[in-house]
């Protein structure tokens, strides 16, 4: 359960040292204070390049000097680039110049790293030392699982907040829609001729041939993929027996789905060379697409399409079924961030670091959040963080989420237009997420067991054949009539095969037996 914020009579005084409110019938104590000067903890953190010059960096800025004003601790973080992170800390690990505390969403890493030695086990820290993190893990206690690695206590999580357990989303035009008298479509036939439609009958209304119906971000294929109720990345238990999604018949139509698409030219066709999907957003923000295959919370692109398209209306697409019914969109595990001990920790700095987890998941993370209050939020109907500038809190205060590794955030959908900033476009698209919220929670995605295989055998085959199965999707996908999706589909296995497949299926189906009670 999450630590709501007080009502509008409990009011905090405010200013750089002070925290907003918060505080529930759940609150615990204060966090302790440790005696003596403050120690010095370092801790890893996603370097996104979203911190302003103005600001800063990473790792010196006015919440990093907030944090070390009012924290336990003196934390100096570590940036690793985003998109290389598990490279980067294993790295630094190998070098023994890895921070104190390090934290990645993937689980199997931290499997990974708690295998070779790199983390330690923390259970008997946290009973020890804790008061705020102790007493949120017993009332959660479907957080064990994801931070349980060979039955001890590997790492520390919070709670997702349900605007990022959602993930996926679908956007389409609906003015498109009204022009053409056509109905938002349920399901993938459906799909294809509203998107022939979309590029055939001239939607934008300028008598030029130069629409395109889909196009998409790095989520598109994740969400062609659950119609059809499989995901690349993951495995499922078919009759009870571990198998990996890229070898189930499932996967063999979606790939067939994906291929009609591209064959009618339904989505973009340069999307093979569009690796940062610029061009994609482009033609999503200039009004020349109509489906947007990509995430349920879109604001500067929904931002700049009503800024070149002032008449465009776009409203959120749910999923759409296939033969084998409704499957949710993509969407996470209630489990955030997983944080992990360094095993050159010695006691007093596990003990500070402790200390500040708790300090975190008690107050820091609000200010991580939301900024100042009166200066970049209000408190609305005593309890919602009312943004007071759109353009001040993206400039000053959205990098700062990224060090608030614990939080008890959770947001609902109503709450969202209530949050935003009050100018017109803010509260259109507001409203529009706000929608868009509740459709990507709507179906339930289908996920057998909470986590794939933790072994090594596993992600060496992974590792191996992910790229070759990918190169032969491509193929599949844009060589016309030269590989069918049946055919690539046999090579895949045949692959799968050859790189011990078989054998890895094997030890998943043992380690899914002996941790099953872990996997729900």
């Amino acid at each position: 359960m999450m630590l709501g914020m007080v009502a509008c009579g409990n009011n905090a005084v405010t200013g750089n040292n002070t925290v907003p409110p918060v505080a529930s019938e759940t609150s615990t104590p204060e966090t302790p204070e440790l005696e003596g000067p403050k120690r010095e903890i370092s801790i890893s953190a996603f370097d996104r390049g979203a911190v302003p010059t103005e600001e800063g960096s990473y790792e010196d800025n006015r919440w990093t000097k907030w944090i070390n004003e009012n924290s336990p601790a003196t934390v100096n973080w570590i940036p690793v680039d985003r998109g290389q992170a598990q490279q980067k800390l294993s790295t630094l690990i190998a070098s023994g110049s890895a921070p104190d505390l390090i934290w990645e969403y993937d689980r199997n890493y931290i499997a990974q790293l708690a295998n070779q030695g790199a983390i330690q086990p923390i259970d008997e820290y946290i009973e020890k030392y804790s008061t705020t993190l102790k007493k949120y893990l017993a009332e959660n206690p479907e957080l064990k699982s994801a931070m349980t690695i060979n039955g001890e206590m590997y790492a520390v999580t919070s709670k997702r907040s349900v605007e990022s357990i959602a993930n996926n989303g679908m956007w389409i035009r609906q003015d498109w829609l009204d022009k053409l008298e056509l109905k938002a479509p349920t399901t993938v036939e459906e799909l294809i001729e509203v998107a022939k439609k979309f590029k055939d009958e001239d939607p934008d209304g300028n008598g030029e041939d130069d629409t395109v119906p889909i196009v998409f971000n790095g989520n598109a294929v994740q969400i062609m993929r659950a119609f059809f109720f499989t995901n690349e990345n993951q495995w499922y238990l078919e009759d009870g027996q571990m198998k990996h999604a890229r070898t189930l018949d499932r996967f063999t139509d979606s790939l067939a789905y994906q291929k009609s698409l591209f064959d009618q030219g339904l989505i973009d066709k340069e999307y093979i060379t569009d690796s940062n999907f610029q061009r994609a957003r482009q033609l999503w923000t200039t009004g020349k697409a109509g489906i947007y295959f990509a995430n349920w919370s879109m604001d500067n692109e929904i931002r700049e399409l009503k800024t070149n398209v002032p008449d465009a209306k776009l409203v959120p697409l749910e999923s759409v079924a296939s033969k084998y019914g409704k499957n949710g969109l993509y969407q996470e595990l209630s489990s955030n961030v997983l944080i992990a001990f360094n095993s050159d920790m010695d006691e007093d700095k596990i003990e500070t670091a402790v200390k500040f987890l708790d300090w975190m998941l008690e107050k820091g993370w609000h200010s991580m959040k939301f900024g100042e209050e009166n200066v970049h939020y209000k408190l609305a109907n005593g309890e919602v963080p009312q943004r007071l500038d759109a353009d001040k809190y993206r400039a000053e205060v959205a990098y700062a989420n990224e060090y608030a590794i614990l939080s008890q955030w959770n947001t609902k959908a109503e709450w969202i237009p209530i949050m935003a900033a009050q100018d017109t476009l803010s509260q259109e698209i507001a409203l529009a997420k706000s929608q868009a919220l509740e459709v990507a929670l709507k179906n339930e995605y289908r996920r057998d067991i909470a986590f794939s295989p933790d072994l090594p055998e596993v992600s060496q085959l992974i590792a191996t054949f992910a790229p070759i199965a990918t190169q032969i999707e491509v193929k599949v996908v844009t060589g016309g009539k030269a590989l069918t999706p049946e055919a690539g589909m046999e090579q895949v296995r045949k692959e799968w095969k050859r790189l011990g497949g078989e054998n890895v299926e094997m030890l998943a189906q043992e380690w899914y037996e002996k941790n099953k009670e872990f996997l729900k």
